[in-house]
């Protein structure tokens, strides 16, 4: 793994905590792909940083618990616009 993919896997790593973003989120600030951001922040960050991994899991996790319920409020507002 070189220089820059650890890098860009901490800053990733360290937005995603500071900001509580989603991956998706993630990857459109850095300009990446999805599966490159969750590539980056479970394989690679686990073995740079263990702690900042940690970190990410947590939010990464609370995300998952979520997403039912942000998807059902997008399409209450997809509908709602509608009328």
């Amino acid at each position: 793994m070189d220089d820059l993919t650890q890098l860009r896997a901490v800053e990733i790593g360290e937005y995603i905590v500071e900001n509580k973003t989603t991956v998706r989120v993630a990857a459109k600030v850095f300009g990446i792909s999805k599966s490159t951001v969750h590539m980056d922040v479970t394989d690679k960050l686990e073995k740079i940083n263990p702690s900042l991994f940690r970190q990410v899991r947590c939010v990464l996790d609370e995300n998952k618990a979520q997403r039912h319920i942000r998807g059902g409020i997008a399409t209450r507002e997809k509908y709602r616009k509608n009328r």
